[in-house]
């Protein structure tokens, strides 16, 4: 399926829920009018509680297309009642219909090097794999999830230390990049042309809590990279404890998988160092603060 991008484009919509699809728009809007645009629709998921006691809240994608006077809707519906060009799809997180596909042409702003990592959780996969690169793709919406052809990408490096978060704000300003870039040699040029995904497909399925379990019988930098996800788990005294912070280090004895030595937890290749944690119920602390208050003892065991 290949999506007929008009020559000139003019009206737009834009789709997107979360943070990560705020700075697309906010450079979408900021061109347009150089460009001749006009983004005329915002298109997102309703106000809800972000907390217990907080009233509802619009996602970052409504609230940023609100104080630009973007008008929101919540239904992809409406997207059949106005005169729209081109629609642009930054993390919606829903799957879009093929009549609305026949009716409208879209393209999407997907956080990888396609075909890698096509699916909900790129930036999360290709950090667990040990990618030393990743990147964005702007591609055809097509019927089938993250298989259309690409329009324009760009790579990038993924830092050794690099968490899932900083990597997802990187990875959001780049592709804000492109879309733009995109957009001012479409109304130059005219669409340009449309590459095929070429290579192995590899799938970005959603992290589960099991996906972040940490084995200490696993390599050091392996389970490195599941705390830089976020949400890495473990044990101590059977209670959970979320490690949020750690560092690798080299060889630090013949322990058992699991023991905590000091600050350090021996795993099957040297060990990693745990800087911030958080114990179940309670705030994100740093290591030292949080071993004084439970008085951990010799050889204490974490995982077991």
């Amino acid at each position: 399926m290949t999506v007929a991008v008009p020559a000139r484009p003019r009206r737009l919509a834009y789709l997107g829920n979360p943070e990560t699809a705020v700075p697309p728009l906010a450079a979408l809007f900021e061109a347009a009018p150089g460009l001749g645009l006009e983004v005329v629709l915002a298109v997102t998921g309703p106000a809800r509680r972000r907390g217990r006691r907080a009233g509802p809240t619009p996602t970052p994608v409504g609230e940023l297309a609100m104080s630009l006077d973007v008008p929101v809707v919540h239904e992809l519906e409406n997207l059949y009642d106005i005169d729209v060009d081109l629609a642009i799809v930054v993390a919606y997180g829903r799957i879009i219909p093929v009549e609305l596909l026949d009716h409208l042409p879209m393209v999407n702003l997907h956080f990888s090097l396609l075909p890698r990592w096509r699916g909900a959780a790129p930036v999360e996969r290709a950090l667990l794999a040990g990618d030393t690169e990743t990147g964005v793709c702007l591609m055809d919406v097509a019927e089938v999830l993250d298989t259309g052809g690409v329009r324009a990408r760009t790579s990038t490096p993924i830092g050794p230390t690099e968490t899932a978060a900083e990597l997802r704000e990187r990875l959001s300003v780049l592709g804000a990049q492109l879309l733009v870039e995109w957009l001012t040699k479409v109304i130059t040029d005219g669409p340009g042309p449309i590459d095929p995904q070429v290579g192995e497909p590899s799938w970005a399925h959603k992290i589960n809590r099991s996906d972040l379990w940490l084995d200490w019988a696993r390599r050091a930098d392996e389970l490195h990279r599941m705390v830089r996800v976020g949400g890495a788990h473990t044990t101590c005294r059977s209670e959970s404890i979320k490690v949020w912070a750690a560092e690798v280090v080299g060889h630090i004895g013949d322990v058992a998988a699991g023991t905590l030595v000091g600050d350090v937890v021996a795993t099957g290749n040297g060990g990693l160092r745990l800087l911030e944690v958080q114990p179940a119920g309670r705030i994100r602390m740093a290591f030292d603060d949080w071993a004084a208050g439970a008085r951990l003892g010799l050889d204490e065991r974490l995982g077991a």
